[in-house]
């Protein structure tokens, strides 16, 4: 199996992935606190380096960069500082940015987190969650449609972070011309148009999500009432491959052949951020290739608990799950 795995990280280099969704600039205020502030029962954070990374859909791009893969990153951003920032970063890690739209009136999602001692204490958001106007919503269409016909991707994976770049029209219009031309479809989905993305390839939503859309209480986490979930999605979605993080008890694949709960890896978790990122990245770059769920599933598996072993948003480290997938994933 050895073998199959390093041909499968070696034919990382041969996909073309867009990415589609609510990009985010992560910035972070790393510091030390040594007294409680005079002016409030609050502490006071002596401030010791700043910095800034790729988060949301254009971290999902850095993990499939950092695997390997060309990738493009297809979103609205506004024309502010932060849209600087977030293009000199998607250049500084050879993310394509050719296909972004920018517009005056939006601003570009940032998330600035204070830490201290490994620990977050404080996060500050600052975005714009209104959908897209019709008028934007249609140049954006347009982009996405340019970059299908004229790059020929294998893979679009649909990160939706509900900051209102994917509206049900930009999901239906997107799916549609994804089928037209042969292009895998990954989804990371979030409540608002959860049931938006019908027919996709892989839907990999997360139980608390799933437990939201559905309305379901899903007091037991084992295989049989995983099945049953899947059935419900199955029906509303009409897609093939079902791929559900649990958290600490692992994933759950279902397709139109078998079904598995795989539990995770025993880890030193430190930060869960944009672990689901990384998940969706994974998947879909093993899914591309092999069209294997199982597989996909378990390397993403992986994948998912290395990057929660380290604070911050961080992507995925090759050489690394290349290393465990060699010890851990058997024939």
């Amino acid at each position: 199996m050895s073998v199959q795995i390093d041909q499968l990280f070696a034919g990382f280099s041969d996909i073309k992935i867009g990415v589609i969704g609510d990009v985010m600039l992560d910035a972070y205020m790393w510091g030390h606190v040594d007294r409680i502030s005079p002016e409030a029962p609050v502490p006071v954070v002596a401030l010791d380096k700043k910095e800034n990374r790729l988060g949301g859909a254009a971290n999902v791009a850095l993990n499939v960069r950092t695997l390997g893969s060309n990738v493009f990153v297809l979103t609205v951003l506004g024309e502010d500082a932060a849209a600087q920032e977030m293009l000199s970063l998607l250049d500084q890690h050879q993310i394509s940015a050719e296909y972004i739209v920018k517009d005056t009136n939006r601003i570009t999602t940032t998330k600035t987190r204070i830490i201290s001692r490994n620990q977050q204490m404080l996060r500050l958001d600052d975005e714009m969650t209104d959908d897209l106007h019709k008028e934007l919503e249609d140049i954006f269409i347009r982009k996405a449609e340019l970059f299908i016909t004229k790059e020929r991707p294998q893979v679009i994976i649909f990160e939706d972070y509900n900051k209102g770049v994917l509206t049900s029209k930009v999901i239906s219009s997107v799916i549609e011309i994804c089928k037209t031309h042969g292009v895998i479809m990954t989804v990371d989905p979030k409540k608002k148009n959860f049931f938006a993305y019908q027919g996709v390839d892989v839907f990999k939503p997360n139980l608390k999500e799933v437990k939201d859309a559905l309305h379901h209480s899903l007091d037991m986490i084992d295989h049989a009432h995983l099945q049953s979930v899947h059935q419900l999605l199955k029906e509303k979605l009409s897609h093939k491959v079902s791929f559900i993080t649990l958290s600490e008890k692992g994933v759950f694949y279902h397709d139109l052949q078998q079904s598995e709960m795989i539990p995770t890896h025993v880890r030193s978790i430190a930060d869960v951020s944009g672990a689901g990122d990384t998940v969706i990245a994974t998947a879909s770059l093993v899914y591309a290739l092999t069209k294997d769920a199982a597989l996909m599933a378990r390397i993403a598996n992986i994948a998912g608990g290395l990057v929660c072993e380290e604070v911050g948003t961080v992507s995925i480290n090759k050489d690394r799950l290349l290393k465990e997938c060699r010890i851990h994933i058997q024939d």
